[in-house]
């Protein structure tokens, strides 16, 4: 018997021994994989027509726990979302030596608040922001265009996350 071919069924029985090993680990520490949120109210009005806001639709429609309630009947919702603002700003970084531009910080900013239709406020105003880092280059600056805009839907798609999870944060109404 070749000493190679002997060390193979070893080999894989200490990979399968490890591999159980670290899911017993990961289980005993509470390790879980991400679920759909639950949230305390079952129908809950989005006002405004941004980008975001249809990202935001768009994740708790995916999420398939809550049923969206029209701007127009927001009295009968158990929640009202309201966007209070959403800011894009840019911020120049940096600078060559010649004073042209180098490198540019993208920030998105929501601020919001969860209320229910009779104005008992369950998330108070709060703030979420995102900023990006972008590179600049006077000689593709129709790319560089696009590529914050990329990075602008990146961050609402990040934003949206977050506010989902801040809305499953909610205990009760």
């Amino acid at each position: 018997m070749n000493i190679r071919n002997a060390s193979q069924p070893r080999r894989g029985f200490l990979l399968g021994l490890g591999v159980a090993g670290a899911s017993l680990a990961l289980s005993g520490c509470g390790f879980a994989l991400r679920q759909a949120p639950t949230f305390a109210f079952k129908t809950l009005s989005l006002e405004g027509n941004t980008a975001l806001i249809n990202q935001l639709r768009r994740e708790l429609r995916a999420a398939g726990t809550v049923t969206l309630v029209p701007k127009e009947a927001a009295s009968t919702a158990d929640a009202v979302l309201v966007v209070l603002g959403e800011d894009r700003d840019r911020f120049v970084i940096s600078t060559n030596s010649a004073g042209l531009l180098r490198e540019v910080q993208l920030r998105l900013r929501i601020r919001f608040s969860l209320r229910t239709p009779g104005g008992k406020e369950l998330l108070a105003a709060s703030e979420v922001s995102q900023t990006r880092d972008l590179s600049f280059n006077e000689t593709n600056a129709l790319a560089k265009e696009s590529e914050a805009e990329l990075l602008y839907r990146d961050m609402q798609a990040d934003i949206a996350h977050q506010l989902m999870r801040r809305l499953a944060a909610v205990q009760s109404l």
